[in-house]
């Protein structure tokens, strides 16, 4: 598909909102794909840029946390004019069925488990909408349904196929 008088991304960029939704399907669909490719790449030089990094100041932001005594932070180190901020957080993952076991523990030994952990309840769509309707009903005044943002994609004849 050629289209004459074609907007680049590097002018697109000092174009109002306004101008650029009167742009065509076909341009809108072009710069749309063009946007994409570019973030793809973006996002694989960063990673590629990132990953140097890690191996550059890894093994000495290791060491450092290691001498203050820490499995995971924030530490800092300084190369030359640069203070190089090296974060290693905690990732911390419960067994839930185990967490289950134990709030009935503390519920069965008469104290209340809500002083010791958050207890939370969730309901996947899926398995809401194959309940019946009588299960559902009773169900419906602790639903709530909001949207997520609206994302439109351009598909030109020759991507829908």
């Amino acid at each position: 598909m050629t289209i004459s008088n074609r907007i680049s991304l590097d002018e697109l960029r000092r174009m109002a909102v306004g101008d650029i939704a009167a742009l065509s399907a076909e341009q809108l669909a072009l710069l749309q794909d063009e946007a994409a490719d570019a973030l793809r790449r973006a996002k694989t030089v960063c990673e590629w840029l990132d990953g140097a990094i890690v191996f550059k100041y890894g093994d000495r932001a290791h060491a450092a946390r290691q001498a203050a005594g820490k499995d995971t932070g924030t530490i800092r180190l300084i190369d030359g004019t640069v203070t190089i901020v090296a974060d290693l957080p905690k990732k911390v993952e419960w067994d839930q069925d185990r967490l289950a076991e134990i709030v009935e523990r503390i519920r069965s030994a008469g104290d209340d488990p809500t002083q010791y952990v958050d207890i939370a309840f969730k309901v996947p769509e899926r398995k809401y909408a194959a309940w019946p309707n009588a299960i559902r009903t009773v169900f419906e005044s602790a639903r709530t349904v909001r949207t997520g943002a609206l994302k439109i994609e351009l598909l030109t004849r020759r991507d829908a196929q």
